[in-house]
């Protein structure tokens, strides 16, 4: 059967009951980010600018993000040596959404909801496209009964991942210094306020989309939300739009499982494995273990 997930217990907590309140300190984040972008961009814009922000974005969210983040420390799909994890994880904080105990929590306490018989809209994402993503880029999920969440002491004890918790905003300022020294403040608008903008705002966007049911051949039992995968999409999005594979096989390290569902993320998992930095990278369970699941004959959801 799928991996349950462990850091979350949910017992004497509902998913569906609770309001959506603003989380100042994320809104002026995320918005600040934003309209930065949006009163700069005329002013600081270049060739080597846009085309910084188009490699720093990709390869930040890519490495950080999708592999170092998601992949790795939060489904635990592979490990890797010490060094290289604190790497991939350090990564994934300059990409500007959390630090990694919030990333965590962003991540399971939607998981475990979207897994329950019900859950409210924050989680499902069954609103708008625009009223989801306001909600995500400035509010938060607060539960009249909220679940515990224990995270595994290999990342709660380590001091370097308590420091990076506190401190996540604060290492894009290094980062801008080396922006402006190679590029100005062109440089610093495109690498740091475009980038984490469009970072942000493209994640919520792509899981918008792939949590509002399409093409996908798996069902989970018993899941309120099911996953669909975004055809064309697999270079663009590192792989995640494949999301239906994702909530059918959580344990595996790659993603665009089938033929023709391009995972780049997996490809740069592949590399780091035959250097030797990461061990145990996991695939999809065999057949007889996946009793969770349901096939679905026609390749579509029945709503």
């Amino acid at each position: 059967m799928m991996e349950p997930v462990l850091r979350v217990n949910g017992k004497n907590a509902n998913p569906n009951e609770g309001n959506v309140v603003t989380d100042w300190p994320k809104a002026i984040w995320n918005l600040g980010m934003i309209l930065a972008s949006v009163a700069l961009i005329p002013f600081y814009t270049t060739s080597g600018s846009v085309l910084l922000f188009v490699v720093l974005t990709y390869f930040t969210l890519l490495i950080g993000h999708s592999a170092g983040m998601h992949r790795m420390m939060i489904h635990r799909s592979f490990k890797a040596i010490k060094p290289v994890e604190r790497v991939l994880i350090y990564i994934g904080v300059l990409v500007g959404m959390s630090g990694p105990y919030g990333v965590i929590k962003i991540h399971d306490l939607r998981d475990w909801a979207q897994r329950q018989n019900k859950c409210h809209d924050f989680f499902s994402h069954k609103r708008s496209y625009w009223q989801d993503l306001w909600w995500q880029l400035t509010s938060r999920f607060k539960f009249t009964h909220p679940p515990l969440l224990q995270i595994e002491d290999h990342l709660q004890n380590d001091r370097f991942y308590q420091f990076l918790e506190k401190t996540w905003r604060l290492h894009q300022i290094p980062l801008a210094f080396i922006l402006y020294y190679f590029g100005g403040l062109p440089f610093v608008v495109w690498g740091i306020f475009v980038r984490v903008s469009v970072s942000v705002v493209g994640h919520w966007t792509i899981t918008y989309f792939c949590h509002n049911p399409g093409q996908g051949r798996w069902k989970v039992k018993g899941a309120y939300v099911q996953a669909s995968n975004l055809p064309g999409l697999g270079i663009l999005t590192y792989g995640e739009c494949w999301h239906n594979n994702h909530h059918a096989f959580p344990e595996s390290a790659r993603i665009g499982i089938e033929k023709g569902q391009s995972d780049p993320t997996w490809h740069f998992i592949e590399f780091l494995k035959t250097l030797g930095w990461v061990i145990e990278v996991k695939l999809p369970r065999p057949a007889e273990l996946r009793e969770d699941l349901q096939e679905q004959s026609n390749n579509k959801y029945l709503e």
